[in-house]
């Protein structure tokens, strides 16, 4: 039997802006309003106002709560400070990536991990059998939250015209709860766009309320609803990697370039962590051998490579891409593409994309597209 997707507390609202909607790991999302480039320009130029209530949230509390995020987490949780945030990865025993996450330090005792909605399960699940031993405890609360995202440069005075918080103070990957419109919040500078941004998790019986405030606060200054297909567009400008896409399970984090967030010394009394031995030995290989390399690729022409499409040089197979789409930034097609290490110096020459039988020139780049000015 097929389940009907499951609503965030906003579907009115999106429904009621002719929102185009789409089910997203099991949940109905809306993946455009209108232009997704308009709303993709308008997060880079102004603002856009995301409904990301599909994210996992999962609180872990309790004496011991650091030293069993240490141990089942890939990061040094040790080190996060309250009110801090800090972005890491859960991998299996063999080292493969089950998910990257946001953990935020919200007290002395109080972590809360935030997961990809295709992924909070698993996440849940996992750290749940993982937590025998320590004085910890793991909690499901997906249905205690809402999640906003106010994304762009616009996006600071925005919030401040209806929150007291220190926004000025509020580093990135930091957190402090506060009053918007009103509505308590935790507001995190956060966000997956590559642009300042703040994302507000709140009770779902407050988001219309926040949501309706945030859009006549943001509306003089051009900000516009923004729906999933912009975030896409927007996260792969950034070089921020997707899971399923950048990141699946047969990879390391090593594997995927992002060896940094593996801290084999962990302040704490967990001397070790899930995955830490073959973590180690993909540190080793990366170094003396390494495999494919994630790489960007911008189109010469106007094809748009997909995941999935073959990379190819000399006319052999030397990569695949993860994602591709149009750029509005860029004014040309974009992908990130695992290849062989051999040809993943930018500015690699012969090198291109395989589109249905057709071999469409590529240039090699490196990683992120695109960044804003601080």
């Amino acid at each position: 039997m097929s389940t009907a997707p499951r609503l965030t507390a906003l579907d009115a609202v999106h429904r009621a802006l002719g929102a185009t909607m789409t089910d997203f790991a099991g949940w109905d999302m809306p993946l455009r309003y209108a232009s997704e480039r308009d709303e993709h320009n308008a997060v880079r130029t102004k603002a856009g106002l995301f409904d990301l209530s599909h994210m996992g949230e999962i609180t872990v509390t309790g004496p011991e709560a650091v030293d069993f995020l240490n141990y089942s987490l890939v990061g040094n949780i040790g080190s996060v400070g309250v009110g801090r945030a800090r972005y890491t990865m859960i991998v299996a025993e063999d080292g493969g990536i089950l998910d990257d996450l946001i953990v935020y330090r919200l007290g002395e005792t109080k972590y809360m991990v935030v997961a990809n909605a295709s992924n909070a399960q698993t996440v849940l699940d996992e750290l749940t059998g993982r937590v025998a031993g320590f004085d910890a405890e793991v909690r499901d609360d997906r249905d205690a939250y809402a999640l906003l995202a106010v994304q762009g440069p616009e996006s600071p005075g925005i919030l401040k015209s209806l929150t007291d918080a220190d926004l000025d103070n509020l580093k990135y990957y930091a957190g402090l709860p506060g009053a918007v419109a009103g509505v308590p919040a935790l507001i995190a500078r956060t966000g997956y766009t590559g642009e300042d941004g703040f994302e507000l998790f709140v009770a779902p019986g407050d988001a219309e309320k926040l949501w309706g405030a945030l859009m006549e606060a943001g509306a003089p200054v051009g900000m516009v609803p923004a729906g999933l297909s912009c975030r896409d567009t927007l996260r792969l400008e950034a070089g921020m990697p997707l899971y399923g896409h950048e990141l699946t399970a047969e990879l390391t984090p090593f594997d995927a370039g992002l060896g940094r967030v593996v801290k084999f010394e962990k302040t704490s009394r967990a001397d070790s962590f899930v995955g830490r031995a073959a973590l180690a030995a993909a540190a080793e290989r990366a170094e003396t051998a390494p495999p494919r390399k994630l790489v960007g690729l911008v189109a010469e022409g106007r094809r748009v490579p997909r995941a999935g499409f073959p990379v190819v040089a000399d006319g052999k197979v030397i990569g695949e891409v993860t994602s591709g789409a149009p750029s509005p930034t860029l004014g040309k097609p974009i992908a990130m593409a695992y290849v062989d290490a051999e040809h993943a110096a930018p500015g690699t020459a012969g090198v291109g994309v395989d589109i249905r039988g057709a071999h469409e020139p590529y240039e090699v780049v490196a990683l992120p597209f695109y960044k804003r000015q601080k």
